[in-house]
């Protein structure tokens, strides 16, 4: 399960031996690679390199560093090759004040045209950040990307980007550097990062890991970063690998062949699968298992917008309800979700949310109002009695923080939507009388049982 997440294989230190370096990343482990364009010229070295590898996906950008140069035709370029199959992200881009090298306003406004290209395809974000934190976060939270999500590229250890990166739902990928000996600083950080929110990375041929410090960085290197990760957190590298992995699939769709259903019908219903992504990785989440629900396959290769949502729903009136709830968390992408509850309810369509209860905690906002009109009932799952046993399950990217929100989620629901019911899983271990004490006498909404293990 080990992932690259983020290599330059365009670069000429590997112009004799490309191939032999690819190959002796599989000889380790290292199941896929992600290609990272910098540049026009880089974008396309990025899109043969993958159509010509089963293991390498890309991702296209400009690197902050080079943006002075950026013209339209290299944005353009981007628009054009952004909808391939092996194109799984926008960047590397965002902000670098160290080299000092180009304008800070050139770099903001070149930063901003990812994003907007990001959205457009649906596609994450890879955000490089050095030495300007608050100019990356001022423009992240201008821009709404905890819809869009992506992941930080080569985090150096600052425990305010870290916070507020994970805040957006953002991942973190830590690279070679968690190897040398002065990163103390960088590696005290990394006992913060959740393992749902953990990647891993070589930057090659960049920042070799301290046993090959000084020497070109290669793929092959990953296990090295993994190994010494794992002994920073106190686990085995098979289980930052597992979740390093997990994460990678999640935020990439790595191995996704086809477009899954965004809109299927169920038990009379008609489900929107409107995202994959999600701000827990639950251990009993049927998605662990398979991305199949009654016969339905729910993976996206791209998230849909909502006028391709309302087109594949169709004429609404056979069904008695639409209920937003695919292999995801629908409140990430919520002005997708208002936008295309909107049009369903001026059909006349009953609309309910399944949702983990994480809205206003990914929103940093009470986005109940919103949905006022719009959602005639909610869904939220509970799931456990206490903080702790609710992280130990659902391993929340809000950590412990996560079930006071859920449970202050529930009780604002009752203000503006009609119908608001908490649900448990009968997942073995989980004191479902104590859970439905907190619904119903505490939190004063209904509650429901699911079966652990069942599916639609």
């Amino acid at each position: 399960m080990l992932i690259d997440t983020h290599v330059h294989l365009d670069d000429e230190k590997y112009l004799t031996d490309r191939e032999q370096v690819i190959n002796s990343s599989i000889s380790a482990g290292v199941k896929y690679l992600i290609n990272i364009g910098t540049g026009t010229d880089s974008n396309a070295f990025c899109l043969k390199t993958s159509a010509s590898h089963d293991n390498i996906y890309c991702s296209l950008g400009i690197h902050p560093n080079d943006c002075l140069a950026a013209a339209e035709k290299d944005f353009e370029f981007i628009d054009n090759n952004a909808a391939q199959k092996k194109v799984v992200a926008v960047g590397e881009t965002g902000l670098d004040y160290f080299r000092n090298s180009t304008p800070k306003e050139v770099q903001a406004r070149v930063f901003r045209r990812h994003i907007g290209l990001a959205k457009k395809h649906n596609l994450p974000l890879i955000i490089h950040s050095r030495d300007a934190v608050q100019d990356t976060l001022a423009i992240m939270k201008t821009e709404n990307l905890q819809e869009q999500g992506g992941v930080l590229h080569c985090f150096t250890g600052d425990p305010v980007m870290l916070s507020e990166f994970l805040k957006l739902g953002f991942y973190i990928a830590v690279g070679g550097a968690v190897t040398y000996p002065g990163a103390e600083a960088l590696r005290e950080a990394v006992k913060d990062i959740p393992l749902s929110r953990l990647l891993l990375e070589t930057d090659s041929p960049y920042l070799a890991p301290q046993t090959k410090r000084g020497q070109r960085n290669e793929p092959a290197y990953l296990p090295e970063i993994a190994g010494k990760i794992a002994g920073i957190k106190g686990v085995s590298p098979e289980k930052i690998s597992l979740w390093s992995g997990l994460n990678a699939h999640c935020l990439f769709k790595l191995g996704v062949e086809k477009q899954g259903k965004i809109v299927y019908a169920l038990n009379g219903s008609l489900y929107i699968n409107l995202t994959n992504r999600c701000s827990n990785h639950c251990s009993f989440c049927a998605r662990n298992e398979s991305n199949i629900v009654k016969g339905n396959d729910l993976s996206l290769l791209r998230e849909p917008d909502a006028k391709e949502i309302i087109a594949a729903a169709g004429e609404l009136s056979s069904y008695k309800e639409v209920v937003f709830c695919g292999f995801g968390e629908p409140t990430i992408r919520l002005s997708a979700l208002k936008e295309t509850a909107a049009a369903f309810k001026a059909q006349g369509a009953r609309i309910r949310v399944d949702t983990n209860g994480q809205g206003n905690l990914i929103h940093g906002r009470n986005i109940l109002p919103e949905l006022k009109g719009l959602v005639d009932a909610l869904s939220i799952s509970l799931n456990a009695s206490t903080a702790q046993k609710y992280q130990a399950m659902c391993f929340s990217q809000f950590n412990e923080g996560s079930f006071k929100g859920i449970t202050e989620f529930i009780a604002e629901a009752k203000k503006y939507i009609p119908d608001v019911t908490a649900t448990v899983v009968t997942v073995p271990g989980v004191d479902v009388s104590a859970c439905k004490k907190i619904a119903e006498e505490d939190l004063k909404v209904k509650f429901k049982v699911r079966e652990y293990g069942r599916v639609g």
